[in-house]
């Protein structure tokens, strides 16, 4: 659930997306694992010890970057991202467009205030213009369908919501219609 910032008061109506830490769990576990494997294995067969070495170094891995610094608020004046790859402040302003594809990602087409350098990563699912970028909703615990609220309230006619509707929700629609008539 998206939660407003009540930080310091400046930001009393962004909203703060939260990681999905759902790897976590796993990413302990195999670095528990293979630690007590490379414990009981001690002068053992070579083979097994590498086994739990590799399983020991994808864990940290996985741990690292589930542990890694993330933040992405939305707020009246822009977006604030801080994940692998992307760090900055950016206004609505500097973005031709923006546009949540089928893939859960939110892109973003650089306007003509953008600071050069960002590097376009994707495209606009509507128009093929080169995008970066900005958040994976995959890896955060709020909805798309929340995220998508808070965009539009933001972002306003720059925000497009580009997801294929899912197989019969025009259906449904018509029906709840019909029903109500």
């Amino acid at each position: 659930m998206m939660h407003p910032d009540t930080g310091d008061g400046d930001g009393g109506n962004d909203v703060e997306l939260h990681r999905n830490r759902g790897v976590l769990p796993l990413a302990l576990v195999c670095v528990a694992g293979g630690v007590m494997v490379l414990a009981v294995a001690g002068d053992g067969p070579v083979l097994r010890m590498l086994v739990a070495l590799g399983i020991v170094l994808i864990g940290v891995k996985v741990l690292v970057g589930a542990l890694r610094p993330y933040r992405c608020v939305l707020g009246p004046d822009g977006l604030e991202v801080r994940r692998p790859g992307l760090r900055g402040t950016y206004r609505w302003e500097q973005f031709a467009a923006l546009a949540l594809d089928d893939a859960g990602r939110l892109v973003g087409v650089p306007g003509a205030g953008l600071p050069p350098g960002l590097p376009a990563t994707a495209r606009h699912p509507r128009d093929g213009r080169p995008a970066v970028e900005l958040l994976d909703l995959r890896q955060v615990r709020e909805s798309p369908d929340e995220v998508t609220a808070a965009l539009t309230r933001y972002a306003g006619d720059r925000f497009t919501d580009a997801r294929t509707p899912p197989a019969g929700a025009d259906e449904e629609i018509d029906t709840d219609r019909e029903a109500t008539a």
